[in-house]
């Protein structure tokens, strides 16, 4: 994959990308809709990405090596911060208003760790490509990959947008973002 034309990598790097984080499409929306500030998601998701892409470019080039059986116990993390989110929304069950219903719980590393966790299938996919790549393909597909998190944060944003996912996130928002929290930490965990 050394000397690609740029077209090309551009193509790779789209599907690579897209193929990788459909699941964090939603989970991006959940965040937005959760009451969390959007710029404490657009942070966190930044700084788990860019962890992600860090740990697959390390192991490409052989400078580290992370053991295969410690990736699905990162879904530890989401499960707990679910958790952590149902618990706040139980005691502000009796609350009225807006205050009962977001639970307000995910900061930007908080939500760093849950993108860290939902990417360990990231790292999987994008160590093979790295590390065939030739550094200054790989050094393309990392910038592709930072712009391409900027369009994933818009387009789950514009998905709470949309009336009738807007509405649904409203009035169920604050039993779906501890559910599909803990949910990613499952599935993530599954992968034992």
């Amino acid at each position: 994959m050394t000397g690609v034309p740029i077209g090309t990598l551009a193509g790779r790097a789209v599907v690579l990308f897209a193929a990788t984080n459909i699941d964090d499409l939603v989970v991006l929306a959940l965040l937005f809709a959760s009451g969390t500030r959007a710029r404490t998601v657009v942070f966190g998701q930044y700084l788990g990405f860019a962890a992600i892409l860090a740990v697959a470019t390390a192991i490409a080039s052989g400078a580290a090596a992370l053991p295969a059986g410690l990736l699905p116990w990162l879904g530890l993390i989401p499960v707990a911060l679910g958790i952590r989110a149902a618990a706040q929304t139980w005691r502000r069950r009796g609350d009225s208003g807006d205050s009962a219903r977001a639970p307000r719980v995910l900061t930007a590393p908080g939500i760093a760790a849950v993108t860290i966790a939902n990417g360990g299938d990231n790292i999987g996919a994008y160590v093979p490509v790295f590390a065939n790549a030739g550094v200054g393909a790989t050094t393309g597909y990392l910038a592709l990959f930072l712009v391409l998190v900027a369009g994933w944060l818009v387009a789950g944003r514009l998905l709470t947008l949309h009336p009738a996912v807007s509405a649904t996130l409203s009035r169920w928002g604050h039993v779906v973002v501890p559910a599909a929290l803990i949910g990613v930490g499952v599935l993530v965990l599954l992968r034992i």
